[in-house]
């Protein structure tokens, strides 16, 4: 294993001496304009009218993918003007194919980009290098967007007011955009503006990205430090009253069936509720919500969890979703596997307004201030929750500041305030992101709970240090959790534990390599879990990846080996299945096939199979997907776990897991989409269908209906059920 590290490790610092295609910022940065002109534009992605023949052109030269550095093999321009209301911004996308390979799979706002065709454009008002405002469209005008800050926080889930429509034609296809002013952030007191800002587009057939201003492929767009300029902009001075109003009315229709409901029958009741969003100024946003309600959320999936780690349920609430990356703070294995399976956040806003089964807790009241600029960032939230009975009122407040320090470094705290009838949660962190070059950045954060009718107090820290370049990413994290520590409005994955997660994967491009084949990727991926209080050793995953290809196509393969050490100081039971206290050690063995999701039928397989403590587990999920056309898309799914002689009664048995979803579109605008999942795990299935239409921007009506079934302890049927009509009109003032 010492071997392994230090090849690892000379593999890194050798990449680094190398990575000479990971280059610097261009200087001096890029610039275009765009003209002023008088009247308002219809936005149909034609272009027919004569101020877009006059407006200034700029064309999409450097290629990001698959070949960095070379010209655009297509040729892509964006035309840019302006009025008193709106930017406006024109794409136009030439394809030698026509339109005939446009890839759109579906017509899902927030589209996954990587499967679509697009075109996109990412601002940074305040020109910081920073901050990001990033919107995209594909063929049809369905829309993306997202704010990003320092290309490592998201809020990929804001949805911004803005326009587009396209057009198709032989020669390739159009995007036409009106964005507002005040959707924009930019400095106020000024007459001429510098923002920062680049263009970019995804030729989906070819998979193929082309920007305007060059960066790296190991990085994206939204490192905004690589942009160009758009420069002497006559933006209007910031509004005054930027206030977007979105009341709603909605009725429920909510009956319960089985012993394990506290209600049983049905009933109806309408509630009125809204928000209001209000930008003090261009750096300050506040958002007050009453008689919150989250029909329009995606309802969740179930999973059948074999680990030891909690599983996390991603939010999935407007209000909570926007500005997500100032208050999500935390450790994430997501990015690369490099937290492992840890996951630590001290706020995580599913803890408000939703119950331990996802169900809906009603929301009184509550409020948000979100102050951003080049120097420093805070917010707040507070939340009054209505538990309803004898528990009465839980309120909830979070605090969140970071300081800003250098160009590309930010020192932090937050804390959390939970308080109910009975006692009072405090969670605290204090955090530091440091990008110590161009390609290697430290996290760190440490963190403490304490609850007011408890003595001890629980303790939590990571740090992380991450490097990419184009030939190599790797990392190394460690984390540590104590015993008692518990955010009660945050996420843990486990107590009691210290990990280190060490690891790296290649990325070899080389002429050798099949044509077919975009990078080879093999890698070593390690994690280690002792417990806290004792030091002993719990767990260890020995994960490597000798073959994982990137195909030109988008598609990927991949394979895994892992060896596996688990020490148990008490029983686990996963999917029911008890496992006594004990010492494990078993290897499993992981196949990844993937094709082309952007096609018309496409699929994912994930097999696994080996040991899994005292017997064995062969795991299988698969997924088909088929688009025939963007207006309809269907994704079946199907999920095993088949355990052989497991745990202290030898248990043989399989648990499915059975889905079907989806998506009939008239337009972006108008959609039907539902899915069902059935699990044989005690019989649940769950079954969402969901009518949505956008009659005017981000002005909604929705028509709800989901069901939830299980076989309860009693071993009779229980059920649920909730009819949901809402409609919401959003005023811009």
């Amino acid at each position: 294993m010492l071997k392994l590290l230090q090849l690892g490790s000379l593999l890194l610092f050798s990449s680094w001496a190398l990575a000479q295609n990971t280059f610097t910022p261009q200087q001096p940065r890029q610039k275009t304009m765009a003209k002023s002109i008088a009247k308002p534009l219809k936005i149909d992605g034609k272009l027919d009218e004569s101020e877009w023949s006059e407006a200034p052109t700029v064309n999409l030269e450097f290629e990001v993918e698959p070949h960095q550095g070379q010209k655009a093999k297509q040729n892509t321009s964006v035309k840019l003007l302006y009025n008193k209301d709106f930017l406006y911004i024109a794409g136009i996308c030439h394809d030698s194919l026509g339109k005939k390979l446009l890839r759109a799979p579906d017509f899902r706002r927030d589209f996954e980009l990587r499967n679509h065709d697009s075109f996109g454009i990412t601002i940074d008002g305040f020109n910081d290098k920073r901050n990001a405002m990033t919107m995209i469209t594909n063929p049809y005008g369905t829309q993306r967007d997202l704010l990003g800050f320092d290309d490592r926080l998201y809020d990929v889930d804001w949805d911004g007011l803005w326009r587009v429509r396209t057009s198709r034609s032989d020669s390739g296809w159009v995007a036409e955009m009106a964005i507002p002013w005040q959707t924009l952030r930019y400095p106020k007191n000024q007459q001429t503006h510098s923002w920062g800002i680049n263009f970019f587009r995804n030729r989906r057939s070819s998979n193929s990205t082309y920007s305007w201003s060059p960066y790296p492929r190991s990085f994206s767009v939204n490192r905004m430090e690589y942009a160009g300029v758009l420069d002497s902009l006559l933006a209007p001075p910031p509004s005054v009253t930027n206030i977007r109003a979105i009341p709603y009315m909605l009725y429920a229709y909510d009956n319960y069936k089985g012993t394990g409901y506290e209600k049983q029958g049905g009933s109806g009741t309408f509630k009125p509720g809204g928000e209001i969003k209000w930008a003090i100024n261009p750096n300050t946003v506040l958002d007050l919500t009453f008689n919150t309600d989250f029909a329009q959320a995606d309802a969740d999936r179930q999973v059948n969890n074999v680990t030891r780690f909690s599983v996390f349920f991603p939010e999935r609430r407007q209000f909570f979703l926007e500005n997500a990356s100032l208050f999500g703070i935390g450790l994430s294995p997501i990015e690369d596997l490099a937290g492992g399976a840890m996951r630590i956040q001290p706020f995580f806003s599913r803890r408000i307004g939703l119950d331990a089964n996802a169900r809906p807790v009603p929301i009184e009241v509550g409020a948000r201030m979100v102050y951003r600029s080049e120097k420093r960032n805070f917010g707040a939230i507070a939340i009054r929750q209505n538990d309803g009975g004898s528990i009465g009122n839980t309120d909830f407040f979070v605090g969140r500041f970071s300081e800003n320090i250098g160009s590309q470094n930010r020192i932090g705290a937050l804390f959390t305030l939970k308080n109910t009838n009975d006692y009072n949660n405090l969670t605290g962190a204090v955090d530091g992101f440091f990008r110590l070059s161009n390609v290697l950045s430290l996290s760190s954060m440490a963190m403490f709970s304490k609850n007011s009718n408890e003595s001890n107090t629980g303790l939590a820290a990571y740090n992380q240090l991450h490097y990419r370049n184009n030939q190599v990413v790797a990392w190394y994290t460690q984390s540590y959790v104590s015993k008692d520590y518990n955010p009660e409005m945050g996420f843990v994955s486990r107590n009691d534990v210290l990990s280190n997660t060490p690891g790296f994967y290649l990325t070899v491009r080389k002429p050798w390599l099949p044509k077919w084949v975009r990078s080879f990727e093999p890698g070593v991926f390690i994690e280690y879990y002792h417990k806290a209080s004792t030091g002993h050793l719990q767990e260890r995953q020995l994960n490597f990846n000798p073959i994982w290809v990137n195909l030109q196509s988008g598609g990927f393969a991949g394979i895994f080996y892992a060896n596996y050490y688990q020490r148990l100081d008490e029983s686990f039971a996963p999917l029911d299945i008890e496992i006594k206290p004990a010492e494990y050690n078993y290897n499993r063995y992981t196949l990844y096939l993937g094709s082309d999701q952007s096609k018309k039928i496409s699929y994912f397989l994930n097999h696994e199979r080996g040991g899994y403590y005292d017997g064995s587990l062969n795991y299988t999920s698969f997924s088909l997907r088929l688009a025939p056309s963007p207006h309809s898309s269907f994704n079946l799914g199907f999920e095993n776990n088949d355990f052989k002689e497991v745990g202290i009664l030898k248990e043989s048995k399989s648990v499915q897991l059975y889905s079907i979803e989806g998506r009939l579109a008239l337009n972006p605008r108008l959609q039907l989409i539902g899915f069902y999942q059935k699990n044989t795990q005690n019989n649940r299935d769950t079954f969402n269908v969901r009518f949505s239409w956008e009659y005017r921007p981000l002005s909604y009506i929705y028509l709800v209906f989901n069901q939830r079934g299980f076989t309860g302890t009693d071993f009779t049927k229980q059920q649920e059920q909730h009819l949901i009509s809402k409609i919401s009109y959003l005023k811009q003032f």
